[in-house]
């Protein structure tokens, strides 16, 4: 059986990857390309590899303990701001749930002792349903939502993915949405709308480009135990706080997760560019670069 692989990607902002090219806005072009082409690629999708399901780990989920939507048919949770564009609430995804596939990831879960919880009323929120919109519009493969926590310990995360890791033998592939590179909000908005070669996006493009390194040598480091030790460390990154202020790594944890379920594989690494800097998205277990 195909072995699948495990990807992080970065999810864009709410739902301005699918109301954005609506209204002409061209800010996440080189993300939802990826979204479009070279995640699909990496999972293999439309031939016989394709997994036959995905776990999704969302940033936008954050219970106390790690919680998995357990329902056939799971609705939607349009998690949106009251900013953003009307067209948002009528953005619509349908494919099936996996109650098989969450049954295993519980306990997976539990067999490492992580007290996992099924939900069986929460809705799939943007994390999943706007990136996967892009990434298998035919809504053909079982997705199955996985939180992150309450917590930003990057360890108890690293072991939840190391719980799931065995689900890849099973064709299941493990996908954290988020926005590892860099979710500083407002830092992000001001970039957004300004010019590409003004002193401030080259500030910022310098700072993340010098933690985007450094967080690849960490996560693609192919010894589990040294990747998570030298994650245990990320607030010591530079500038860990200005990618991601105190108390709000939730769009980090998710890579956390990936890292763990990555085993001993051998990853990598690429950019998009999103607001005048460069974005990354992490995968394992999959063959070529792209």
């Amino acid at each position: 059986m195909t072995r699948a692989p495990v990807i992080c990607i970065t999810h864009g902002g709410g739902p301005m990857p699918i109301v954005g090219p609506m209204l002409g806005d061209k800010g996440h072009d080189n993300i939802n390309a990826t979204l479009s082409n070279r995640i699909p690629a990496l999972l293999k999708l439309g031939t016989p590899d394709a997994p036959k399901a995905i776990v999704v780990v969302t940033p936008h989920w954050r219970p106390d303990r790690p919680t998995v939507t357990g329902t056939a048919e799971p609705p939607l949770y349009h998690d949106f701001e009251p900013s953003h564009p009307p067209q948002s609430w009528d953005i619509s995804y349908k494919a099936p749930g996996s109650p098989e596939v969450a049954e295993k990831i519980c306990e997976l879960l539990r067999n490492a002792g992580l007290q996992p919880v099924k939900d069986m009323e929460r809705g799939w929120d943007h994390g999943i349903f706007v990136p996967f919109l892009l990434i298998n519009p035919k809504g053909d493969i079982p997705l199955v939502q996985l939180s992150i926590l309450s917590t930003e310990d990057p360890v108890q995360h690293y072991r939840i993915g190391e719980a799931l890791a065995t689900l890849r033998d099973e064709n299941v592939a493990i996908v954290g949405s988020g926005f590892a590179s860099f979710h500083n909000v407002a830092i992000q908005r001001s970039l957004y709308f300004a010019d590409p070669n003004s002193s401030e996006v080259q500030l910022w493009l310098g700072r993340v480009r010098e933690w985007n390194k450094v967080l690849a040598d960490s996560v693609l480091n192919r010894d589990p135990k040294e990747r998570l030790r030298r994650l245990q460390g990320w607030r010591g990154f530079p500038y860990s706080l200005d990618m991601h202020p105190a108390g709000e790594a939730e769009h980090l944890m998710p890579l956390m997760v990936c890292a763990g379920a990555a085993a001993n594989d051998e990853g990598a690494q690429f950019t998009d560019t999103f607001g005048g800097v460069e974005v990354a998205s992490q995968y394992w277990g999959s063959t070529g670069i792209l």
